[in-house]
């Protein structure tokens, strides 16, 4: 296995020394040129601004961002979407978020090319079933999947075709086609890669400018990059089992980020975010119009 042309050799880089118990939601800002994410957990966001790790403490689960402006963004909570701003640390609320019901939290997220934001739910002990994935857009949020347990892996393809989302569950990566003209879905998902039969679960994605599929794999300690088609062509171990989210930004959207968590593992290394800088070119998030 070491000897695998698809491993990639640079070792990753740890971003951030604090123990996230659920990193996840990593968001690279095109504009400002800085990453936030998340400890979902901990209920916390954190970023890096000059060398320096900030973060702000909410008083319920956070998970998952996309960018408005210079200084806002879109926040999913356990029961809500938020508008935050960055400056001040304040938020309003925009839309509630299975409030009423208890049980589930905000999971995986983000924006997609037509200015709507993708979020998924599920239970906070992984409740079969009890998860959803919903977009919302223009100011309405809409249910779009249901019976999900674990969601995960909502990303977009840069010819705006499809969007891709999982249910760690199943292990199944499903592929869901969009309409052109305003990015709701068209017919029913199909089966884009099937990993049910592996030892890990597939976690957060995104996709690059050439259509790659880059999954973070839990349990597996790495990023798994696949083609268009769905082969497995790179990969990029990490240090720890538990990836959970990657992104790719900096400068020139090459560096690769990925949140990973320490809940349940007695490992120093565990719940990092770490950096490892690639040839390839991410996407520059798209852009959530409230």
């Amino acid at each position: 296995m070491a000897d695998d042309p698809k491993i990639h050799a640079a070792a990753a880089q740890v971003l951030s020394e604090a123990r996230c118990t659920l990193g996840e939601g990593p968001l690279w800002h095109p504009t400002r040129k800085q990453l936030f994410w998340f400890d979902i957990l901990e209920k916390r966001l954190f970023s890096v601004v000059g060398g320096k790790e900030i973060h702000w403490q909410f008083d319920d689960c956070v998970s998952a961002a996309g960018w408005v402006d210079e200084t806002t963004l879109i926040m999913a909570s356990a029961s809500a979407l938020w508008r935050f701003d960055i400056e001040s640390g304040a938020r309003i609320h925009l839309v509630d978020l299975e409030a009423d019901q208890p049980l589930t939290r905000s999971n995986d997220g983000r924006a997609d090319p037509w200015g709507g934001f993708w979020i998924g739910t599920m239970g906070y002990k992984a409740e079969f079933g009890l998860g959803a994935i919903y977009r919302y857009y223009r100011g309405e949020l809409r249910q779009l999947i249901t019976n999900q347990t674990i969601t995960n892996a909502i990303c977009f393809a840069p010819d705006k075709s499809c969007a891709y989302f999982t249910d760690t569950k199943t292990g199944k990566i499903m592929r869901q086609t969009l309409a052109a003209a305003d990015g709701w879905p068209i017919g029913e998902p199909s089966v884009f890669i099937d990993l049910g039969g592996e030892d890990f679960g597939p976690d957060g994605a995104i996709v690059d400018t050439e259509g790659r599929f880059w999954n973070a794999q839990w349990g597996a300690g790495r990023v798994a990059v696949y083609t268009p088609t769905g082969e497995l062509t790179a990969i990029y171990p990490i240090p720890t089992a538990q990836a959970s989210c990657p992104a790719l930004g900096g400068e020139d959207l090459s560096d690769l980020f990925i949140t990973t968590a320490a809940d349940g593992l007695d490992d120093p290394a565990a719940g990092k975010t770490y950096r490892i800088h690639t040839t390839a070119k991410g996407q520059r998030e798209h852009r959530v119009i409230l």
